[in-house]
């Protein structure tokens, strides 16, 4: 009776090999579940902060606009003073011209294509113009 003891204890300090496949293939399929659902919302993120940035640029533009009586040529304008602009009160934005979530830099068109002012965009997750996965300020409400 001893040594049955003495077995039954032994076998009872470790996992076993099945145990811990059973575990890791637990794991693994939560994993699966889980990770998907973490990068949609990274990427829900990210077109969230290049609409706020377009909305946050087409500001500085409009106060531009208001100051100098016309829309900038570009957007270094918003930065730096233009020699035709007496009337600047810049720089309207004050970290420099940010670059899109994906790390481009937003475009700007003036006179617009789409809106009649300006158009300004990201160019989206792709980098890539007219793909559909643009961020824009003429579909903005």
């Amino acid at each position: 009776m001893y040594g049955f003891s003495f077995l039954s204890r032994k076998r009872r300090r470790g996992f076993t090999l099945i145990e811990l496949l059973l575990v890791l293939a637990i794991v693994t399929s939560l994993a699966a579940l889980v990770v998907p659902r973490f990068a949609k919302r990274s990427e829900q993120a990210k077109v969230t902060a290049a609409t706020a940035d377009i909305a946050s640029i087409s500001v500085a533009i409009d106060a531009f606009e208001v100051d100098c009586q016309r829309f900038p040529a570009s957007l270094a304008e918003l930065l730096e003073q233009p020699m035709n602009a007496d009337n600047w009160h810049g720089p309207y934005l004050k970290k420099g011209t940010p670059q899109d979530p994906w790390k481009s830099l937003y475009v700007y068109r003036q006179p617009g294509q789409h809106s009649n002012d300006y158009d300004l965009y990201s160019l989206g997750p792709d980098g890539q113009d007219a793909s559909g996965d643009e961020i824009d300020n003429w579909t903005q409400k």
